[in-house]
């Protein structure tokens, strides 16, 4: 009895190879001829950090020093707003006194417009500028790439920005509490730093 049944399972299993095994040769075949078209970069974990440092680089030698220091110290740059008139008309950069509004720029969310007199929100401008390097490109530019291509397109062309970008009411992808609570550290920070430069032109004067 114990014979018959071990016949018949060695003879079910050798059917069951006959099947099966065409099969997993074709799976196999196949895999291997994915894995030859798709060449497989070797991961380097430190390839973001590397990219990072060179953009802060980039940023400190393009924007000014209380705007490096900013975004150094809180994580953000802020622009101040607008072309109340274009060249062609006369129009010049609101100075930092007159600005009617300004602009928050963090990496990787909307840039925020609102009023520095009354810290009222104003919009969410949404946009995007993706990485085009090779062989890395992905959709995603360091942190301090980000902040600096919105940076050049505030102070380069701030219209065209503000008219091609995906525009939203507060709060749509940036905390509104966590933005007041940003205006709040500006605020302080800067009468820090008037303070700090005003202690170091009496050291200097003395």
């Amino acid at each position: 009895m114990v014979l018959a049944l071990s016949a018949t399972l060695i003879c079910i299993v050798a059917l069951l190879w006959e099947v099966a095994m065409p099969r997993l040769t074709e799976w196999w075949e196949r895999h291997k001829a994915r894995r030859a078209l798709v060449p497989v970069e070797a991961y380097d974990p430190g390839r973001e950090r590397r990219a990072e440092q060179r953009a802060r680089q980039l940023l400190r030698s393009c924007v000014n020093d209380e705007e490096w220091e900013m975004y150094r110290d809180l994580g953000f740059i802020r622009v101040w707003g607008g072309l109340a008139a274009g060249p062609e008309q006369g129009g010049t950069l609101a100075t930092r006194s007159g600005a009617p509004y300004a602009y928050l720029v963090y990496p990787h969310k909307p840039i925020v417009a609102y009023l520095p007199q009354t810290r009222e929100l104003l919009n969410e401008y949404c946009v995007a500028f993706p990485d085009e390097t090779r062989p890395y490109g992905s959709a995603r530019l360091p942190d301090s790439d980000d902040v600096l291509a919105k940076w050049m397109a505030l102070t380069g062309d701030e219209r065209r920005l503000i008219a091609e970008a995906n525009m939203h009411l507060p709060g749509r992808q940036v905390d509104p509490k966590a933005v007041r609570r940003d205006l709040w550290r500006l605020t302080q920070w800067e009468q820090d730093r008037l303070r700090r430069q005003a202690r170091q032109q009496r050291q200097t004067a003395s």
